[in-house]
């Protein structure tokens, strides 16, 4: 029997000749991811054990993001632990205010997560990862302060769930439309503890900002990991950002004809229509068209999942020359640095700022209630984010819906969930 993608990637991180799902494994890592939230607690914990020294200062990255810019005394004594543990380590890949951005749009950008790769990471969007062909997965605090020790993680090598994605997308339909649909019929526990695998002549034409998105979400329907073979598209994504030809060395990057997985999953996508997950889970989905008697009091457009440059064009094109509803709130933030000065530049910015919205630099800010955007009682938000639940935004008495970045322009100029 052949092996899956994420199966071929885990055993590679081993020293065994074959695995098999439900296993476990003990495997080395090639990145060890942390944020401002997560991070500090795997250093206490390092520290506390007796270490003094990481197992490589190239492999961990630490991204102070989630409460950055610093937004109180609380998250900038968190931001500072980060920023000493990496001065004190001599961490390479440690991202400063400035120079930083959200996580999970940062490390692609960088070149430090490629096809192949084990990469673990104290947030549960690592998954976004795998939208590049690696075995990329969300772990705990702990778990990441054992990964310092030795570069090495226990894992279960989970099964594998096929998604083949048929047809042909319909204008303003993209990734995220994709990643909803597919948790709406599967459920926020469809894939528990599974690899999501992505695939089908759809993926194969999806940009890779539309891929990422939908990896980012895997975990919303439980998945371990969202995994797409590396193809044309992966490489010349590859190459820009690394100037690294890497396509020959993994040829054999892909599941085998034979592999064997779980469930599998057709659907002929030719129909589908720009998606709305409703209060309060990624799984209440419905077609924006049957929501437009929803009216909203903020637009959000950013986050790991859609604050790329693509997604930014995107709304910039709908909202210029325009304004935005009087009374509504609509606030941009670009993922990265990078996506920042390319939005300043391309006058992407400018058009958000005259339409009525802010421009702000990158942070997870409002996607978990941090900052930047917090939802009183009673308001309700309209986000390109990936999660809904009960209080995300703010308030418990508040309501978050999720969509792709049109449907959230098109909303911010009627003051209700637009069909673009």
């Amino acid at each position: 029997m052949g092996y899956t993608i994420a199966e071929k990637i885990l055993l590679t991180h081993t020293g065994k000749k074959d695995i098999k799902p439900g296993e476990f494994i003990e495997a080395k890592v090639d990145v060890a991811l942390g944020n401002d939230i997560t991070a500090p607690i795997a250093i206490s914990e390092f520290k506390k054990a007796g270490f003094k020294k990481v197992f490589d200062k190239n492999k961990v990255v630490l991204v102070p993001d989630h409460f950055a810019p610093a937004k109180d005394l609380k998250s900038a004594n968190q931001c500072k632990v980060l920023a000493d543990f990496a001065k004190e380590q001599k961490i390479k890949n440690y991202f400063e205010v400035g120079c930083m951005g959200i996580e999970h749009a940062l490390l692609p950008e960088k070149g430090l997560v490629l096809p192949g790769d084990l990469v673990i990471g104290a947030d549960s969007h690592t998954c976004t990862y795998g939208a590049l062909g690696c075995y990329s997965t969300g772990i705990g605090s702990t778990d990441l302060a054992r990964a310092y020790v030795d570069g090495k993680i226990w894992l279960k090598v989970p099964h594998t769930i096929k998604f083949v994605f048929k047809g042909k997308l319909n204008k303003w339909v993209g990734g995220k439309d994709l990643i909803l649909f597919t948790i709406g019929q599967i459920g926020v526990d469809g894939a528990l503890y599974k690899v999501m695998e992505f695939s089908g002549p759809v993926i194969r034409n999806l940009p890779m900002d539309d891929r990422f998105a939908m990896s980012n979400m895997a975990i919303e329907a439980g998945g371990r990991a969202g995994i797409i073979e590396p193809d044309e598209i992966t490489w010349k994504y590859v190459e820009e950002v690394t100037s690294k030809k890497l396509k020959k060395k993994y040829a054999d990057l892909k599941s085998d004809s034979d592999a064997e997985y779980e469930k599998i999953y057709e659907w002929d996508i030719s129909k589908l229509t720009p998606q709305v997950a409703c209060p309060h889970l990624p799984s209440n989905v419905k077609p924006a068209s049957e929501l437009g008697g929803v009216k909203i009091d903020q637009v959000v457009i950013g986050s790991c999942t859609n604050g790329r440059i693509s997604d930014l064009r995107i709304a910039a094109k709908i909202l210029k020359g325009k304004k935005i509803k009087v009374g509504l709130k609509l606030i941009v933030i670009p993922a990265t640095q990078k996506i920042y000065l390319e939005a300043v530049q391309e006058g992407l910015a400018e058009i958000f700022v005259r339409s009525g919205g802010i421009f702000s630099t990158p942070t997870c800010g409002p996607c978990l209630g941090g900052h930047m955007g917090i939802l009183a009682g009673g308001e309700t938000a309209l986000a390109t984010t990936n999660r809904n639940f009960i209080g995300r935004m703010g308030s418990p008495k508040s309501f978050v819906y999720l969509s792709n970045p049109a449907v959230a322009a098109f909303s911010a100029l009627t003051g209700k969930i637009t069909v673009p």
